[in-house]
């Protein structure tokens, strides 16, 4: 198996006749899925999505794929295929439409009206071209058809690009199940004949490789959710991502069932769920779904709320009630329902969202006590009989951490994929398709992009690291005076400490250390305010670090008078 090196340098022209794979977002990380391909000079992108923030990274909204390695490059891109509607394919769109609004969108019914609305809120009318399974479309030199597959989310596609380097097939997010709400399978007939035409590289979600056997049917949970309707004395509070339609369908059925209206509440599960019932993808029974405003005047007996903040995200509908920071507050004896899986790395944040509401007296239920939720990702079992089906002559697994890219690359050997064509990369690292063979041939950018309010890659790991110190640590200010000419101190040191916990009074066996060094740098004829706060800085953070073992951030103000 071929992977990076730290040490790859940026990759040679690619040779007449190859195509070019270089993933800016997915690998090694679950979300920021971006790859782009290049053929004859001109580039494909297949997704652009997003990555939620954690814990270490404070005050950040989204991370982006780094557009960098195709900035100078924005009117060769022929279009952007979207596979399909989950943020983490689709929210870097608007962030890349913003350096030229005019590439054009290709992807599924459901998939392109849930970009279209997310993009109006960046005033970007996008070309788009609708696409559906069966369809072969000709975008500059790539040659696209598009196939059906299973998800979380309705109208899911992969898609197969031909170009005279070979065929690629790219599986954006699926599984297998034979029993979906929707009726709409996983199309092992088309993988079937793609394989018999040869598929010359195949990319592959990587989400569930290391789970074995095959993901459950998404049906099986329609029972458990009644039986939770069924026990609930109160109101039911369910958590789901906002583009999570089949959930959100099952969640309406139980409803309907139990005699219970329903309300959307958070600005993007109302929008999604309006798009998916006006394009027939969400059946509503009528007088079903109601305002929120209206609650007030049902029995708690008869209400269901469906929000977002299933990943603990700390500005989420769910986090909110949980800090009782919200209009909706929950009470004893309601229920909450968290209809999703975990994504790698928000455990801490779910659990704190979930031991809050229990705190409050609510009955929360998640995947680790109940099944109220299926993965929408192909498990083991299902990689291998895909494998068995494409019979690849080259493998590269994409959406997945490391651990997750090397179980399935193990699972493509498995099947019979010589070890020296399965390509183990990472975002930045270019592929080249060359004469029936994938290889590594270099790296290019690919670093995160912080989304920090109304700045887009404003913020840096410098600026991380320093609103870790502050929050792990506090902030000490020493304010002093000094003469311009000689340098002796008029006024100060002043010293206020802020989330230190270190009292103000404290500094007082401090302020004599400090005056001390200025009055000796005095002498030594040093009077330039920047080497004077240096010096207050190395004093103040010795005698903290001395005394209570302590880094906080030091910020010293040294005015010439």
């Amino acid at each position: 198996m071929s992977h990076p090196h730290p040490e790859l340098g940026s990759p040679p022209p690619l040779p007449a006749g190859g195509l070019r794979v270089t993933p800016l977002g997915g690998l090694g990380e679950i979300g920021r899925n971006m790859t782009v391909f290049e053929y004859g000079g001109r580039l494909l992108i297949v997704d652009c999505g997003v990555l939620f923030p954690e814990e270490e990274q404070p005050g950040i909204d989204l991370i982006l794929p780094d557009f960098s390695s195709i900035r100078d490059r924005l009117d060769d891109i022929e279009g952007i295929v979207l596979t399909h509607g989950h943020e983490d394919h689709i929210g870097g769109v608007p962030f890349l439409l913003r350096e030229k609004p005019d590439i054009p969108l290709i992807g599924s019914k459901l998939t392109l009206a849930l970009i279209e609305a997310k993009l109006q809120e960046h005033r970007i009318r996008p070309y788009t071209l609708e696409v559906a399974e069966g369809n072969r479309e000709r975008i500059g030199p790539f040659d696209c058809e598009f196939i059906a597959v299973n998800h979380s989310i309705p109208d899911a596609l992969a898609v197969a690009i031909r170009t005279p380097a070979g065929m690629v097939v790219h599986t954006g997010d699926f599984k297998m199940d034979q029993l979906p709400l929707d009726n709409r399978l996983t199309d092992l007939h088309a993988f079937a004949r793609l394989s018999e035409e040869g598929i010359d590289l195949l990319l592959t979600d990587s989400t569930n490789a290391e789970v074995p056997g095959f993901t459950p049917h998404e049906r099986d949970i329609s029972n458990v959710l009644r039986q939770v309707f069924a026990g609930a004395r109160k109101r039911i509070i369910v958590a789901s991502f906002a583009s999570h339609v089949h959930r959100i369908q099952q969640i309406l059925d139980a409803a309907h069932e139990y005699g219970r209206r329903v309300a959307f509440v958070g600005r993007s599960m109302v929008r999604n769920m309006g798009i998916a019932r006006d394009l027939g993808y969400l059946k509503v029974p009528p007088g079903l779904v109601v305002d929120v405003k209206t609650l007030d005047d049902l029995p708690d007996h008869e209400v269901v709320l469906v929000c977002t903040g299933s990943q603990g995200e700390p500005m989420a509908a769910l986090s909110r009630m949980a800090n009782r920071d919200h209009q909706i507050r929950i009470v004893e004896g309601d229920t909450v329902i968290l209809a999703s899986s975990l994504i790698p790395g928000n455990e801490n944040a779910v659990y704190r969202v979930i031991n809050g509401l229990t705190r409050w007296g609510a009955n929360v239920v998640h995947k680790g006590n109940a099944k109220v939720h299926v993965s929408g990702h192909a498990s083991a079992g299902e990689l291998l009989y895909f494998y068995n089906i494409c019979r690849p002559r080259n493998l590269m697994p994409v959406h997945g951490e490391w651990r997750h890219l090397r179980a399935n690359a193990e699972l493509g050997a498995l099947t019979g994929v010589p070890h020296d064509r399965i390509v183990i990369a990472e975002d930045g690292v270019a592929v080249d398709l060359i004469e029936g063979k994938a290889k590594i041939s270099g790296k290019v950018q690919a670093g995160y992009v912080y989304v920090d309010g109304l700045s887009v890659g404003g913020v840096g790991e410098p600026a991380l690291k320093d609103r870790k110190i502050l929050g792990d640590e506090g902030i000490i200010s020493v304010f002093v005076v000094v003469d311009a000419s000689t340098g002796k101190i008029t006024g100060g040191p002043h010293i206020q400490a802020r989330g230190s916990g270190i009292e103000d009074s404290a500094f007082a066996d401090v302020i004599p250390k400090i005056t001390e060094s200025l009055e000796r740098s005095a002498q030594d004829g040093v009077v330039e305010p920047h080497q004077l706060q240096q010096l207050v800085r190395r004093t103040l953070g010795k005698w903290v670090s001395d005394t209570y073992r302590r880094r906080p951030m030091i910020l010293p103000v040294v005015v010439e008078v």
